[in-house]
């Protein structure tokens, strides 16, 4: 997630920021050298998606075993050498394993489902019980290899699902230091943006959202406590879903926030994302907050996915981004227009007004929440050498060499320092972010009568900088429904100077439905998903 600036990310500021569009230098060491350009075009599976493969397999024109290796060949072509994305941090040694049971399957007329044979990535904070360990991309966790699944890994595999590895992140969810570069890991490394190699792909699932961009999967899960799917997708060019918190489980994850945390679809097309939701939603004994769905979700989500969709919604339009930067204003306005001719009826509201000061509270419950959540994994991880948010702090000063090389641990320290869950300035601050953000969503929706509230989701991805960190470029979407626990989708949108940006769809809790209609519609009429073509800097 974001973490710097959550009033910005918020929209809280008020203040439209320059984006910053000029050349920059490219990260400093040996992570990557974008001054090597490639167009690996003619690769087999570029843009294919789930229901083609589907095909395929069922036509017998490919297998599953084929098209895991053409993945495993990719990765190793365009993310592990050469110049590097890496955006995945470890390849699943039982992949073609797997595959080769999906195949037999497939002769003896079996079928799970939609995404039988399907080539999946999942960041590396999602417990997975084989061959590969969950560290949060930080060394102090290597050698956790968790004795069971997480309960959407259960999932994924009963859906026939090929696991094919696991991609890099900001470590620890970047949440680990106000001068963090995102999608750096200690283990991985930096994660480059594929449209622009000097850009930076944003974070925390860096990984995910550089990698299904870039073809390396079919598609991919993200998790996010707040931007950390929507920010990802957004500036790498795909679709991003932050579900309802509740509709996928927590449990076998390494966690920030027991109140904002859920893990997402990344994909290249509305309907994938769709299918991949759909695949995961379930109730789970170890995750309270899932307990509660009845009702609440849907059996399949891609019914809902209607070209003419838009006719009759009503959007809310967050007027503040109408004057931001100028080119994303107008990439904006041409979507507004497109919207309109789709049917859709647009009202100017000034959403963002509602949540102005909300930040600091969202920070200091995050502080204690990541504090008493990861204390409890790292109790019972299978392994790792930190057991406490103690240890870890201790571990990261004694290799700090290793560990720190570019940004330091004040966030670790901040929330070491605070007093437990019972405090009263985390249930304060808890129950205001709730309220205020609950508030904002349901009043606004009632008040004109909405079927979803739209912005830009991001800006164009900033330059990735070692020295200086993360910083602005001048818009971000995610906070409302993060601290809400409501559902957002992002969808590509269009461009600038060649960076892509995506447009946001957020509503009610469990609103997923009617806001995939809404995404599926406007993808299908805007058709501005395009291919990265791994730049150089300019």
């Amino acid at each position: 997630m974001k973490r710097r600036a959550f009033v910005l990310r918020a929209g809280l500021a008020g203040i439209a920021i320059p984006a910053i569009l000029n050349s920059c230098s490219r990260p400093p060491g040996p992570d990557a050298d974008p001054e090597k350009q490639f167009h690996p075009d003619d690769f087999q599976l570029n843009e294919i998606t789930v229901d083609q493969l589907q095909s395929m397999f069922r036509e017998g024109k490919i297998t599953v075993r084929q098209a895991t290796q053409l993945y495993l060949d990719r990765i190793a072509e365009i993310d592990h050498a050469g110049p590097t994305l890496r955006s995945v941090i470890q390849i699943n040694p039982d992949a073609l394993a797997i595959a080769d049971a999906m195949d037999a399957e497939i002769k003896e007329g079996k079928y799970r489902g939609k995404l039988h044979g399907v080539p999946v990535l999942v960041k590396d904070n999602i417990d997975t019980a084989d061959k590969m360990m969950n560290t949060a991309g930080s060394l102090a966790l290597e050698g956790n290899y968790p004795k069971q699944d997480a309960f959407i890994i259960k999932k994924l595999r009963e859906s026939g699902a090929v696991l094919l590895g696991k991609t890099n992140l900001s470590e620890w969810a970047n949440f680990r230091s106000d001068q963090s570069s995102s999608g750096w890991s200690s283990r991985g490394g930096q994660t480059l943006n594929p449209y622009m190699l000097n850009r930076n792909p944003c974070g925390s699932s860096s990984g995910s959202g550089s990698s299904v961009s870039a073809n390396l999967c079919a598609v991919a899960i993200g998790t996010e406590t707040n931007g950390s799917i929507i920010c990802p997708a957004s500036v790498n060019g795909v679709v991003g879903i932050k579900p309802t918190v509740g509709l996928w489980s927590r449990s076998g994850i390494i966690p920030i926030s027991i109140t904002q945390d859920t893990a997402g679809p990344m994909a290249r097309t509305v309907r994938d994302a769709a299918i991949l939701l759909t695949a995961l939603v379930g109730k789970d004994e170890n995750d309270s907050t899932t307990m509660t769905i009845d009702g609440k979700f849907q059996n399949d989500y891609t019914v809902f996915l209607d070209r003419n969709g838009l006719t009759g919604k009503r959007l809310g339009v967050e007027k503040s981004y109408l004057k931001r930067v100028p080119a994303v204003d107008e990439l904006y306005r041409q979507n507004l227009e497109m919207l309109r001719s789709a049917g859709a009826e647009l009202v100017e509201v000034d959403f963002l007004e509602q949540m102005r000061g909300i930040g600091k509270d969202e920070f200091t419950v995050l502080l204690y929440e990541f504090k008493d959540g990861l204390n409890k994994y790292l109790s019972g991880a299978a392994g790792g050498k930190v057991k406490t948010l103690e240890e870890l702090i201790a571990y990261n000063k004694e290799h700090a060499g290793v560990m720190m090389p570019i940004f330091t641990q004040d966030i670790l320290e901040r929330s070491q320092e605070t007093d437990g869950m019972q405090s009263k300035t985390y249930r304060e601050a808890l129950k205001n972010i709730l309220k205020t953000s609950q508030n904002a969503i349901n009043g606004t929706m009632d008040k004109f009568r909405l079927d979803a509230i739209i912005g830009p989701s991001y800006g164009p991805a900033w330059c990735t900088d070692h020295i200086n960190g993360d910083y602005s470029t001048g818009y971000g979407f995610s906070g409302p429904a993060a601290m809400a626990g409501y559902p957002h989708i992002t969808v590509p949108m269009g461009f600038v100077s060649g960076l892509p940006i995506g447009l946001s769809f957020f509503g009610r809790a469990f609103s997923e439905a009617s806001l995939l209609t809404i995404a599926y519609s406007f993808e299908q009429n805007s058709g501005a998903r395009r291919m990265p073509q791994f730049e150089k800097p300019v």
